[in-house]
């Protein structure tokens, strides 16, 4: 395995670390504070590698096919398993997390159909711009918890934090409908020219 492939599957073992710990204060009595303690360096780690990988497939010249659909794959993994974890807490509304659980799984169903028809869609804007806003509004959610664990800050400034945090959450399922639209585009002109 490639330090590329490596950094991908390090966020892959990552997110299903998140959400244990996550929820270890309910099962096993450990302080809230110290799990996000834990929880915003490994939050931090998972967004890096996703930086890492590719940054160390180009520099090292180690782009493969295997690492082409193992990235998304473990972006969307690691996406939804956080966004699974916040939607259980109530700070994602169910909604937003339904628009976008289908609309990572859609993307997935389309690379595997691109990669069968031997097309490479390369990442658009909008994508990005919906990734970034993911990571904002993951975030800020953790933002608000370390507040609320902490005592950082009065109920009636995390409760209006919050309510902007869904906010966010809301304009990240507008952005990743938007590069959705945009990627299935870019896939039926692809296809066009292939036959």
């Amino acid at each position: 395995m490639n330090i590329a492939n490596f950094f991908t599957a390090t966020r892959m073992v990552a997110a299903p670390l998140f959400i244990c710990i996550y929820y270890l204060p309910h099962y096993v009595g450990i302080s809230e504070q110290t799990v996000m303690l834990i929880l915003i360096p490994l939050f931090i780690y998972m967004e890096f590698t996703d930086f890492l990988d590719g940054y160390y497939a180009r520099k090292l010249k180690q782009v493969s096919d295997f690492g082409k659909l193992f990235d998304p794959f473990a972006d969307v993994f690691a996406n939804l398993t956080v966004l699974l974890a916040f939607m259980l807490s109530g700070y994602v509304p169910l909604p937003v997390f339904i628009i976008i659980l289908y609309r990572e799984l859609n993307i997935l169903f389309l690379r595997m159909l691109a990669r069968g028809n031997g097309i490479t869609i390369s990442a658009k804007k909008g994508g990005k711009t919906k990734t970034v806003c993911y990571i904002l509004a993951e975030g800020f959610t953790l933002l608000i918890e370390l507040l609320i664990v902490f005592s950082l800050a009065e109920k009636s400034v995390t409760d209006m934090m919050i309510i902007i945090n869904k906010g966010i959450y809301w304009v990240a399922a507008l952005l990743s409908i938007g590069s959705f639209i945009d990627y299935l585009v870019s896939y039926r002109k692809s296809i066009r020219v292939v036959h």
